[in-house]
């Protein structure tokens, strides 16, 4: 059926018989699989401690911007306190967390550890909840924990701030969704013809089209993305992060969207784009990877240096990526010290060589990591 007979896909004649060119997608799938042979050899050298930071690291990653993606900002170290204290991995003073930051690990983690377990309504039902644990998105109330049922009109995809918020495509009427999501889920659970990569993809993209939800449908489409490609690497364990590619390249992933939603079930296009972002995000973990490592050999250089709580901590955060310049105001808030505490505090790290002065210019003296001896 042409794209000029309908509006979206889901109005095809034949929804939802996806359509692909797999001699097409071969190289791509290839060039990903290759990307993880060269990450997985990478990890086996480095020991279970530093892999499970690693792995730390990714689903972090993953957690902050999956969010950032609907334009909701995470504090990052909530995210790795309440990861890390679910993993079992050993990152010092851990972070308050609150709902919210938990509902969101919940879900990433749940996806990926458990990547084996079908994926009922229910467990749709108890990731949704675990989105919203107030039952309201921002100060909206929504149905949680059950489809939408379009008392406010039809379900349209929007992206941009509001005010210039740009409709991509519109979803199935509620009134298909029962039908409509019965099949995705019996597809996602079954022994299928298409190779894992593919299904993960696919997967994505079926959910999306779907937008079964009042809120929280692209969290829960990469969370099935995460669980298809969890199957596809055959471990659990995370070290890439999809979803912080996608957010690097958010407004493509828009227009993908949007092109294919309007397009015949053909989706060639959309599978060599996102194995192409699956590939530029596996070698990105190589990044993440290299820092982990980066930390690690900070730590053994110090071990026997006498550091107090605070220099821990806001080492630690130097080392994980602050954003922004480190002064002595910034420390003590941080800290939660006085000024004079975190000038000593500095004071004594810049005499044993762990920090120095910044070159960067500006009113206020900042500070960074001193370079570790070649």
């Amino acid at each position: 059926m042409n794209s000029g007979d309908y509006n979206y896909i889901w109005q095809a004649s034949d929804w939802p018989a996806w359509r692909f060119d797999l001699a097409a997608l071969a190289e791509p799938m290839a060039q990903v699989s290759r990307a993880q042979g060269l990450l997985m050899g990478r990890l086996a050298d480095v020991g279970m401690a530093l892999r499970d930071q690693a792995s730390l690291a990714a689903l972090t990653e993953d957690v902050v911007k999956t969010s950032e993606i609907e334009g909701e900002k995470l504090n990052v170290e909530s995210v790795r306190s309440s990861i890390a204290r679910r993993l079992g991995v050993d990152i010092g003073a851990l972070a308050p967390v609150d709902r919210h930051v938990e509902g969101v690990v919940e879900m990433v983690l749940d996806a990926t550890a458990n990547c084996h377990a079908p994926v009922s309504q229910e467990r749709l039902f108890g990731w949704h909840a675990a989105l919203f644990p107030t039952g309201y998105s921002g100060l909206s109330k929504i149905k949680v924990g059950g489809w939408r049922d379009d008392t406010s009109g039809p379900m349209q995809v929007v992206s941009g701030p509001i005010g210039r918020q740009r409709v991509h495509f519109e979803a199935p009427p509620a009134d298909h969704l029962e039908g409509e999501t019965s099949r995705f889920l019996d597809w996602l659970n079954s022994t299928s013809n298409e190779p894992p990569l593919i299904k993960a993809g696919l997967g994505h993209l079926w959910f999306v089209t779907l937008h079964p939800f009042d809120d929280g449908n692209g969290r829960i489409a990469r969370a099935i993305g995460d669980l298809l490609l969890a199957r596809a690497d055959g471990s659990p364990q995370r070290f890439y992060s999809l979803s912080a590619q996608i957010q690097s390249e958010r407004k493509t992933y828009y227009d993908i969207l949007e092109q294919t939603q309007k397009q015949s079930m053909d989706v060639t296009e959309w599978l060599a784009w996102f194995l192409e972002t699956l590939h530029r995000a596996v070698d990105q973990a190589h990044h993440t990877l290299d820092a982990v490592l980066t930390k690690a050999r900070f730590w053994q250089r110090w071990a026997t240096t006498p550091l107090n709580e605070r220099q821990v901590k806001l080492l630690n955060r130097l080392l994980d990526g602050f954003e922004g310049k480190l002064t002595s105001s910034k420390w003590a808030a941080i800290a939660k010290c006085s000024p004079d505490t975190a000038l000593r505090d500095i004071n004594d790290l810049l005499t044993r060589g762990v920090l120095r002065k910044s070159d960067a210019g500006g009113r206020s003296t900042s500070y960074e990591l001193n370079d570790p001896p070649e």
